[in-house]
């Protein structure tokens, strides 16, 4: 079943009292909520999207001397209210002041500082303030530096009275479970409390894993508590255990004052859980100071997949992993490429490398790290940082090829200039690999085959490149002319890789793009583009000396502004087929959706559309396939690179 994030959180929202999620991303004046009215002078606060504590919007302080925010209350507050709210520092820079005033009799007076409270690195902290009786309004108040201010999210009212449970709810976003991941949220519950006087205790637990394929697939498993949204970082473990059976009693210790509390079921699997499998759990019911209260639904429909995480943060050495490209080569072995970034998930100019796993069984299991690109580690030039992987099989030869961006200095986006020379702008770079991906050839530059001087710079669309059925080998690429304005285009050699020419643009402010050969003999280039909203989507007859624009340009394929992943694949029951990986949307990153498409993406209906992570992520992936019964993806979570193997049944039931 296809449970979209973006309904999930929603509903979250509407319980959460106000969390900013409906208002548009913009400077923000004034807005009417469910228990009260918000105001801010000009320039003194603004919605910004992208960063949530329970969704994907918050509301800014900005930064500057004595930035205020207004909530007028519905009605003055009774004795014993109290209002809460996560809060974010926005950076760690001095001065620092956050204080919230309460007005009374018209005069304003503080109520709670929080300035200790307000965090750089998350929504950390929850603030719960009481009301005095007959309080009007509430302000907000920070002073800082001018890049400053505070996120203010998750915002409500509690009424007051003793606290009580009145409800539990079970939530099954899509969240597969990985083997080597220590989180994996496969179910949610959601326990409310109303009232603001005292506690209640949770102090225990009926759960279960029926409808899991292979029970013996969990080694164990925690109950953790977070907020309603998966994606974000984990917080306390509150209870665990290794009894994995379709029902079981455990016992926890958790304090619950007034308001929601979300908790996830997380297994942690072994390490030879198969890939093809799935895990289920269900809620049955929870001990609430000694009553067990159960919810009306213990396991929405649907189960979780297994997958691998091919490279978590922290694996040899690195704190983050980013950009994903994936191939079989010839042998039949997964050949997956991404970028090691060592010291932070940042685009270059870092230290980063190119990395190389490969499997043999499909990815059911993955082989040691392989570094294929290493341009240097000296800090006078910002580590020489090579990354944005993309690699392209030979079906002829069995080579396998590897191009990559190298920035030595700052000469990444940003920081690349017209020229041709390492000093100037950043290299087009490109390896081999002649047996299966073990070993990889001395990089090699083909800037001055491809580069036109006056370009500020160019280099591949990272991903997967093609082999067409003449043997022409071709890349998606990327430039930014003169102006600054960015362009898709392609590279392509019809000589096994000897030599290299360079298209044309395919239409301005378009960037990271993947190319498929159709079945006509044309190929079509599918481009990320800056305007937002949808993918551009053009043809070419002639290797990209011209473009046309496809009846599907800005229509067909939504999104926000982010990578994506595009395969031809002519199977031999099904074939010819499209088939699109990006997040299904058009704000953020999160709903990662396949798409098939059986016209040669002249239309990619609705019924065709699998949802297989809902949560929020950094939103690259790359499609290959795998043999004739799945279809292969690895994309990024938060730094981290995860891999599933999908059954074709999906798409094409028995």
């Amino acid at each position: 079943m296809i449970r979209p994030l973006a309904c999930f959180l929603i509903a979250v929202a509407t319980a959460c009292g106000e969390s900013f999620e409906n208002q548009p991303a913009a400077p923000f004046v004034s807005h009417a909520s469910s228990f009260g009215k918000w105001s801010a002078a000009e320039g003194h606060a603004r919605i910004l999207q992208g960063r949530g504590k329970s969704g994907t919007q918050s509301l800014r302080l900005m930064g500057g001397k004595e930035r205020e925010l207004v909530l007028e209350l519905g009605q003055p507050a009774e004795a014993g209210a109290v209002l809460s709210f996560h809060v974010e520092r926005w950076t760690a820079r001095k001065p620092f002041e956050f204080r919230i005033d309460g007005e009374l009799d018209s005069k304003w007076q503080e109520i709670h500082n929080a300035d200790a409270e307000a965090k750089v690195g998350g929504f950390l902290a929850e603030i719960r303030i009481k009301l005095g009786k007959g309080v009007k309004k509430i302000r907000f108040r920070c002073t800082s530096d001018d890049d400053g201010g505070v996120l203010i999210d998750d915002v409500k009212l509690h009424r007051p009275g003793p606290a009580r449970v009145v409800s539990v709810e079970t939530a099954q976003p899509v969240c597969p479970a990985f083997i080597r991941e220590d989180f994996n949220p496969v179910l949610g519950f959601k326990i409310v409390v109303e009232g603001s006087e005292g506690t209640v205790n949770l102090n225990g637990l009926q759960l279960g894993f029926g409808g899991t394929t292979r029970m013996t697939d969990i080694k164990s498993f925690q109950i953790v508590a977070g907020g309603p949204n998966p994606s974000e970082n984990p917080g306390a473990t509150i209870a665990s255990g290794d009894d994995i059976s379709e029902k079981l009693s455990l016992s926890a210790r958790h304090p619950l004052a007034s308001g929601e509390h979300w908790f996830w079921v997380s297994p942690i699997l072994k390490s030879d859980a198969s890939i093809d499998g799935r895990i289920d759990a269900a809620v049955f019911g929870v001990d609430i100071n000694g009553a067990v209260i159960k919810p009306e639904t213990p396991s929405p429909e649907g189960s979780q997949r297994i997958g691998y995480a091919v490279r978590l943060p922290g694996d040899d050495g690195s704190k983050s992993y980013r950009i994903p490209g994936l191939v079989k080569s010839k042998a039949g072995t997964l050949i997956a490429v991404y970028d090691i970034r060592y010291r932070h998930a940042a685009d270059l100019p870092a230290d980063v490398d190119v990395g190389v796993s490969r499997s043999k069984d499909g990815g059911q299991s993955w082989e040691p790290m392989i570094v294929a690109m290493d341009m240097g580690n000296d800090p006078k030039f910002g580590y020489d940082g090579v990354g944005d992987p993309a690699v392209l099989v030979d079906p002829r030869s069995g080579r396998l090829w590897l191009t990559a961006l190298w920035s030595h200095g700052n000469r990444g986006w940003h920081g690349s200039r017209a020229g041709m020379t390492p000093e100037e702008t950043g290299q087009f770079m490109i390896c081999h690999s002649d047996d299966d991906g073990v070993t990889w050839s001395k990089p090699v530059n083909l800037t001055s085959q491809i580069k036109d001087p006056s370009w500020r710079l160019f280099f591949n669309g990272p991903g997967n490149g093609i082999a067409m059925r003449d043997g022409t080998m071709a890349f998606a690429a990327q430039y930014r002319a003169a102006d600054g304005k960015p362009w898709s285009t392609l590279i392509a050699s019809k000589d096994g890789g000897d030599t290299w020419f360079v298209g044309t643009g395919v239409k301005s402010d378009t960037t990271e793009a993947q190319l498929v050969e159709l079945d006509d003999g044309s190929l079509m280039i599918n481009c990320r583009d800056n305007r937002g909203g949808s993918r551009t989507v053009a043809v070419t007859k002639d290797l990209g000396k011209t473009w046309q624009l496809h009846p599907t340009d800005r229509k067909a394929l939504r999104e926000s502004v982010c990578m994506a992943s595009l395969i031809s694949w002519k199977h031999p029951q099904h074939g010819s087929k499209l088939w699109f990986s990006n997040p299904d949307t058009q704000r953020g990153r999160h709903s990662m959706t396949i798409k098939l498409s059986t016209d040669q993406g002249m239309t990619w209906p609705e019924k065709h559309h699998l949802l297989y992570d809902s949560r929020n992520g950094f939103g690259y992936s790359c499609l290959t396939p795998v043999d004739d019964n799945h279809i292969g993806v690895i994309y990024e979570g938060i730094s981290t690179m995860y891999y599933l193997r999908l059954p074709l049944t999906e798409w094409f039931p028995r």
